[in-house]
């Protein structure tokens, strides 16, 4: 029996041996955009899909294919495919699963581009799709049409931090034969692991905690089915061509051997400043899953390892005293993304969420107020008082 690593072990280890690449201990970045063949006759067997080797790097690259190896291992799929952005990772994902007369069943919040992605494939395609809040199955299946094909999650969801319970979803979607898709980007798969719930595939922006350091755009699927994966690469990634660089690809291996390391620092610093910001009197409701008042805190216990590094909150005011907020930090960036070394805090209403109609935000619990932060590994106290004093400012 081939032993199985620990997850800190193959966010370091899997899918790469140094012994194959002349003993370099880091994966080479393999900049070509084609490969030579031994012969026409490998050519002709790679081609017909009969032999193993790489053709041209939009079909596949030693240093991408790494990559995908080591999240399959960390995600516990069966392959992966990795997109040149989180958004090409879920436009891929739902066209391959999705026809011209289908419907998506959506968590009733989710990222801006994916709303408007959503909102192309309905008026293009005539995918439809509906925002439901999934926090019974009798809703659930009471919004299941008879052309639905697949469930599409965020949990946490971007920025309400509203979780779902994810063996609900998979219970439901298994009796309805759906597909389950979740978009992990929140957690990282060192917090949560949705295929392991029995879901279908996992989508990130590995821009993200992947990545870690805010310089490069990326996205990953990952799997429970090896040949759904290969034919999706076949057709999604090779003849839409949304591939990821062998640069950035060589960028995320690196920023993934922290990613334990660096959670468990996002995860301690959020905590902290969660608990200070929950007794300023400036602030209002606060949305972090590992506040006992949360009101999915059991579930967040069950089914994620540690609460995460993200934070929203209301502002007491109006949307002239949260932008205040954001113009007075000093230490905190002022930016979109998250899971940065960097602290960073945005204004979703009229930032990452601006494309969703007002009625629709409203929906999502997204106010005027509301204030997202991706807390970074700082000292938190540093952070907790630039936060405070642009609080106190208002």
């Amino acid at each position: 029996m081939v032993k199985k690593n620990r997850f800190e072990t193959d966010v370091i280890h899997a899918g790469y041996r140094s012994a194959d690449y002349q003993g370099s201990l880091v994966p080479p970045i393999f900049q070509t955009s084609t490969y030579t063949f031994p012969s026409a006759e490998e050519g002709e067997r790679r081609f017909a899909g009969e032999s193993e080797g790489h053709i041209y790097s939009r079909l596949g690259n030693p240093t991408v294919t790494a990559l995908e190896e080591r999240m399959t291992a960390l995600e516990q799929g069966e392959a992966a495919l990795a997109f040149a952005s989180g958004m090409g990772a879920v436009s891929a994902t739902l066209f391959h699963l999705t026809n011209t007369g289908d419907h998506i069943l959506c968590s009733g919040g989710i990222y801006g581009c994916t709303f408007g992605l959503l909102q192309i494939m309905k008026k293009k395609y005539h995918i439809d799709h509906d925002l439901i809040s999934m926090d019974s199955e009798e809703t659930i299946k009471a919004a299941i049409r008879d052309n639905t094909k697949v469930i599409y999650v965020e949990t946490p969801i971007n920025p309400t931090m509203k979780l779902v319970d994810l063996e609900m979803i998979v219970r439901i979607a298994k009796e309805h034969d759906l597909r389950v898709v979740v978009d992990n980007t929140f957690c990282s798969p060192y917090l949560q692991r949705p295929l392991s719930l029995g879901c279908d595939y996992v989508v990130h922006s590995a821009t993200k905690y992947i990545g870690g350091h805010g310089d490069v755009v990326a996205g990953i699927v990952v799997g429970a089915d090896k040949d759904e994966m290969a034919e999706m690469g076949m057709t999604m990634r090779k003849d839409i061509g949304a591939i990821m660089s062998p640069l950035d690809a060589w960028l995320l291996l690196r920023g993934l051997k922290t990613l334990a390391v660096r959670l468990d620092r996002h995860c301690e610093n959020a905590e902290k400043i969660a608990g200070k910001l929950k007794a300023h009197p400036k602030v209002g409701r606060m949305f972090y899953p590992g506040d006992p008042d949360f009101p999915q805190y059991e579930l967040a216990k069950r089914q994620m390892r540690l609460p995460g590094g993200m934070i929203s909150f209301e502002v007491k005011g109006n949307k002239e005293d949260a932008q205040a907020v954001l113009n007075r930090v000093k230490l905190i960036c002022l930016a979109v993304s998250l899971g940065d070394t960097e602290t960073l805090i945005q204004h979703p209403a009229t930032m990452t969420h601006a494309v969703v109609p007002e009625e629709e935000r409203k929906k999502m619990g997204i106010s005027d107020t509301l204030i997202r932060m991706s807390v970074g590994i700082e000292s938190w106290e540093d952070v907790w008082e630039d936060l405070k004093q642009a609080l106190d400012g208002i």
